[in-house]
């Protein structure tokens, strides 16, 4: 064997066997990951993460809905895939209509495309997906720090097929290196004039509204209808290859960074934190699986305290303060003895206690 097939086969060696690691810039790509819920019905009425996390739901306008799920579906090596199943038609397509399923990035976790330079590199994303017939959809790469955009479109069938698309560089408008929005991919499946009566751009350009979907058929057509989508890969360079496997683990922990929660599976009264009673109300504190990406939301529902001989529901929070980290929660409640150590926990199956940095 000569040297240079030597290296070439080391190479193919290193790629399938997924050695040259961390390729992959999307989180959650194989649909593991569903912290919030695997089913959500009545998807299209409102915007908002609901099964798989990461994968956002954008809409306007439409009467079109569906069902969402996270289903034991996929190609040869997946496991999963997030699934659509249309409820309700919609025909009848005002012009400012539109629905997605959306991701956002972090601009300091795209500095590697090197955008905005003569060095910047092109962006190769692969997905698969199959749906209950022909389809012709987008995938719309936008630059929300310079409001430019472009979109590529693909063909579903009925079987899983692999979509490999390349988007070419952009030396046009750096990305920010912050932990806020600087880029989102669309998968556009619905949408009105405003967004499809233009030309679909054939590289990076300024974003003009009617170019984002030119083009595209509605996901909302029939309620026959419904979408897959797994193995979503985003990779530097114009060379697709292997889908970037990793551990469970590690991709809850990656996704724990934007939404994390009490809840979900948790057993009837599992501790949530501990602290010391006030009285009337308590200081508890609680520790992050990892560091957030920004100060969380939180939201809680059928949440107690405890002080080892009673328990009092919570009736709100006299206020939190709320780091990256760590919190301290002053949940209002009925009267404890003050100065005694206390926990909180959930109070039934249905409670949870949530934190949300999600971009």
């Amino acid at each position: 064997m000569t040297k240079a097939r030597e290296l070439a086969k080391l190479g193919e060696v290193m790629t399938n066997s997924q050695i040259g690691g961390r390729r992959n810039i999307v989180i959650n790509g194989a649909m593991q990951v569903a912290q919030r819920g695997t089913s959500e019905t009545g998807v299209g009425a409102s915007a908002g993460y609901f099964t798989c996390d990461r994968w956002k739901i954008e809409t306007n306008g439409t009467a079109g809905r569906a069902t969402m799920t996270q289903t034991a579906d996929g190609p040869s090596g997946f496991a999963n895939c997030l699934k659509l199943d249309c409820t309700t038609a919609d025909t009848s397509i005002a012009a400012s209509e539109l629905f997605q399923i959306g991701y956002k990035l972090e601009g300091q976790d795209l500095q590697q495309l090197k955008k905005g330079t003569s060095d910047a590199e092109s962006i190769t994303i692969s997905f698969y997906t199959k749906a209950n017939a022909a389809f012709t959809f987008g995938l719309e790469v936008y630059d929300n720090d310079n409001t430019r955009q472009m979109t590529k479109l693909f063909t579903t069938t009925t079987d899983w097929v692999r979509q490999e698309l390349t988007f070419p560089a952009d030396t046009t408008g750096a990305l920010d290196d912050d932990n806020a929005l600087s880029m989102f991919l669309s998968f556009w499946l619905h949408a009105g004039s405003t967004f499809s009566s233009g030309t679909l751009e054939t590289s990076f350009a300024s974003a003009t509204n009617a170019n984002r979907a030119a083009g595209i058929d509605s996901f909302f057509s029939s309620t026959d209808n419904n979408f897959f989508l797994t193995g979503v890969q985003m990779e530097v360079g114009s060379q697709v290859t292997p889908f970037e496997h990793r551990s469970f683990g590690e991709e809850l922990r990656l996704c724990q960074r934007y939404y994390w929660q009490f809840g979900t599976g948790d057993p009837q009264y599992t501790p949530i934190g501990a602290g010391v009673s006030e009285g009337s109300f308590s200081n508890v504190t609680m520790f992050y699986p990892t560091k957030m990406r920004a100060a969380p939301t939180i939201a809680y529902s059928g949440i107690q305290v405890f002080d080892g001989s009673t328990s009092v529901g919570v009736t709100g929070t006299r206020g939190s303060y709320i780091g990256l980290q760590s919190l301290n929660f002053q949940p209002n409640h009925g009267s404890l003895t003050v100065g005694r150590g206390v926990y909180s926990s959930l109070t039934g199956t249905s409670g949870y206690f949530s934190f949300d940095s999600e971009l």
